[in-house]
């Protein structure tokens, strides 16, 4: 191996995949290697047989779930908006030709007990039961505000500057009330927390906004898509991508030591006695174990059932967001599930899953609200896993490393973090003003 490559990628879960992408089509140099022979990494999507052999070691999966092959398990499973980032990177890289997406079913928040659709617009607003008479009209003001700001137009501003205005003082201004606020920032917004309220209202307005906008795209009831066959499908995508601009992917690589120099600056990738030489390192946390630092831990259940979860008018797929307020904990709680009608489960199987940051070392009993929503379930996985951020310094060592996946439902975070980190491998900002009408999604059967 005595090429030198600009760019060495190692693992090939979907962060390190869209990067691979992204800078292949740049027209970087990029090799790409795994020391799993999947690709996938942390994200990768499972069939029953592997998924009972991660979890339940040597046992057999009963055969009344049907087909291992047709089930396709997403580890990280999380939607993506119509109209958000990730989307946009999909259609400015050109992938969206591998991909056939569906529209997602349903949008739903928690509250006080039950589970109810999430109004997006001034029109849900009013219909919605969340809400009683008075506070629907004011919420309807609210989104008329929102659907008609345009940071260029400081007429839709009304005399407001959203970069010093908080969240709190905007919705204030409103007058909403504290169960609105909380579905508007988690449901809506989709922040993780309470902190968002007292930082510039322009992010919470723009995440709003594009919300709204994604509903807006398909006229399904949730402003989500996913792909046919799950996530599974988006790594390799870009790996076909990467190779369509002479990237080279190598899986089943054991070690991949990255080699340094005597300033510590990385070099090249050793892997069974080869050393490829390179400028830039780019990896998940499992590949540089000493740059990153332990940040959390998330909790979750797999589960597998046979229905629908109950009050999502008959979804066959949806997310559930539990605002922390409501399950009087520090974060959110999220409920994803999917089913046959998205290929990743057979005829009349759904796939559940229910996240949230790990607050203790039980998540059976930490989950609970979130597996109560569901009904009886088929079968149920726990599992945690920690994670993790880097602590490096990019500039001084050529490394640059990915955050772990967090326990979100949606890809709007995990984009945040490849659009960041293309910034600093390549000192450009990654420009993702594109024809959304380029990526379609069925909504029917």
């Amino acid at each position: 191996m005595d090429e030198e490559y600009d760019v060495i990628v190692l693992g090939t879960g979907l962060k390190e995949c869209i990067l691979s992408g992204l800078l292949s089509v740049d027209g970087l140099k990029v090799l790409h290697m795994d020391r799993n022979d999947y690709y996938g990494g942390a994200s990768t999507s499972l069939n029953l047989t592997q998924l009972w052999k991660r979890f339940r070691s040597d046992d057999k999966p009963p055969e009344d779930l049907g087909s291992s092959r047709e089930y396709n398990v997403d580890m990280i499973p999380k939607f993506m908006m119509a109209n958000g980032a990730l989307v946009r990177v999909l259609i400015h890289t050109n992938v969206t030709k591998y991909l056939n997406f569906k529209a997602v079913d349903g949008s739903f928040v928690y509250n006080k007990g039950k589970i109810y659709k999430v109004p997006a617009t001034d029109v849900e607003a009013l219909k919605s039961p969340l809400m009683g008479l008075f506070e629907k009209r004011r919420a309807r003001k609210f989104f008329i505000y929102v659907q008609d700001y345009d940071q260029n137009d400081p007429k839709s501003h009304e005399g407001l500057d959203l970069n010093q205005t908080t969240a709190r003082q905007l919705i204030s201004k409103y007058g909403l009330e504290d169960d609105t606020i909380d579905f508007i920032g988690h449901a809506l917004a989709l922040h993780r927390d309470d902190s968002y309220l007292d930082e510039p209202a322009k992010d919470f307005v723009e995440r709003v906004k594009i919300y709204a906008e994604s509903l807006a795209r398909f006229q399904g009831g949730s402003p989500y898509i996913y792909p046919l066959y799950g996530l599974g499908e988006l790594p390799q995508a870009f790996a076909r991508l990467s190779a369509v601009y002479g990237g080279t992917y190598m899986l089943n690589k054991p070690e991949c030591k990255v080699e340094f120099d005597e300033n510590g600056k990385a070099i090249g990738v050793t892997s069974e006695g080869e050393t490829a030489k390179c400028k830039k390192v780019v990896c998940d946390p499992s590949y540089l174990s000493d740059k990153v630092q332990k940040v959390g831990r998330v909790s979750r259940a797999i589960c597998i059932m046979s229905h629908p979860i109950p009050e999502t008018h008959d979804s066959h797929s949806a997310q559930v967001i539990l605002p922390q307020k409501q399950l009087g904990r520090k974060s959110d709680m999220y409920l994803f599930c999917c089913s046959y009608a998205h290929n990743v489960a057979p005829k009349g199987k759904f796939i559940a899953f229910v996240t949230t940051e790990a607050e203790t070392e039980h998540p059976e009993v930490e989950l609970k609200p979130g597996i109560d929503l569901l009904g009886p379930v088929d079968e149920i996985f726990y599992d945690m896993y920690d994670r993790f951020e880097p602590c490096n310094d990019h500039e001084a060592d050529g490394c640059f490393i990915s955050t772990s996946y967090d326990p979100t439902t949606h890809f709007e975070t995990t984009v945040k973090d490849v659009v960041g980190m293309y910034s600093k491998i390549t000192g450009k900002v990654l420009d993702l003003s594109v024809d959304l009408s380029a990526a379609s999604a069925a909504t029917e059967d």
